[in-house]
């Protein structure tokens, strides 16, 4: 029997746990090192040091709020006397990452030196309209195949050393993360293919002699482009396919031709106008490199709050 593919996904309106702190911390203070170089020059030289202020984060389009706790660290990072507090939204709950929002919806209060929230402003911002904007996307998939059964996944075209947030900005639109690393699973693509064939090794006999080192709770996936080559890839007795590049047509005839005897996943190219047709062939798993490489910034901003106005 084929094992679980390593994909996550919270429960409808179960918490989503946020990345260690200790590696929220060290990509924030990168960020934050790389935004305030020597100093912020307009801020030290324009404001007040013992001016104390009230901002907002405010957001400016309807969305999936993501990256709300990388926000905050940017904030007390920058000064540790700031104090942020998400409000709440018009039922009362607190407002947190995973939770929709509403374009002119304010989100959260920063209070303290305004040195501080000026100078923290942009990469806060930066995390939170990136991450919303995954959260959104994923969100947006998400609701397309609602019904069909096939679970939306990401991918590892992740910006280079962002990967643990924007993984978990799909989690935070509902969606599921497929391998985190390449370590993660044996991933077998069209080149590793190329060098068994170039070596004259057969596949069934490359993937038994994988999985005899490996633990058993190590996930085997094999990709595939045509359906002529479904034969070889089922005598190995991977426990995931990847149907890579299919129409919907070709995509339905593959599942019928696995027959359970592995899990299906469809790639390439699906966009939210095909991926409802790529759900209704009866893929289990549907993975979508936009997640994480092409989904558009959210617009949020940070406005702050002048006395008597």
């Amino acid at each position: 029997m084929a094992r679980t593919p390593t994909a996550t996904r919270p429960a409808p309106d179960a918490p989503i746990s946020a990345p260690p702190l200790l590696e929220l911390r060290a990509i924030v203070e990168r960020a934050l090192a790389e935004d305030l170089g020597r100093s912020d020059v307009t801020t030290e030289t324009l404001v007040p040091a013992d001016l104390i202020a009230e901002a907002r984060l405010i957001a400016k389009a309807d969305g999936v709020l993501a990256g709300l706790p990388v926000a905050r660290l940017a904030f007390e990072l920058t000064d540790p006397r700031t104090t942020f507090e998400p409000l709440v939204d018009d039922e009362g709950r607190i407002i947190a990452d995973g939770a929709r929002i509403l374009a002119g919806q304010e989100i959260a209060r920063i209070t303290g030196p305004a040195r501080g929230i000026l100078s923290a402003e942009r990469v806060a911002l930066n995390f939170l309209q990136r991450l919303s904007g995954t959260a959104t996307l994923a969100a947006r998939y998400v609701e397309a195949v609602e019904g069909t059964g096939a679970r939306i996944v990401d991918t590892r075209k992740t910006t280079p050393g962002l990967r643990l947030l924007e993984k978990y900005a799909v989690r935070c639109g509902g969606a599921s993360n497929h391998r985190y690393d390449l370590g993660a699973a044996v991933m077998a693509k069209d080149n590793h293919l190329a060098a068994l064939a170039a070596a004259g090794i057969p596949l069934p006999e490359a993937i038994r002699e994988a999985r005899a080192r490996i633990s058993p709770t190590v996930m085997i996936e094999i990709e595939v482009d045509r359906l002529d080559q479904l034969d070889e890839v089922l005598e190995a007795e991977p426990d995931l396919i990847l149907l890579d590049n299919m129409s919907p047509a070709d995509l339905a005839a593959a599942v019928r031709k696995v027959g359970g005897r592995a899990r299906t996943e469809a790639s390439g190219g699906i966009t939210l106008e095909t991926v409802r047709a790529v759900a209704e062939s009866g893929v289990d798993l549907i993975s979508v490199g936009a997640l994480t490489h092409s989904a558009p910034a959210l617009d949020i901003s940070l406005d702050f709050v002048v006395q008597g106005s």
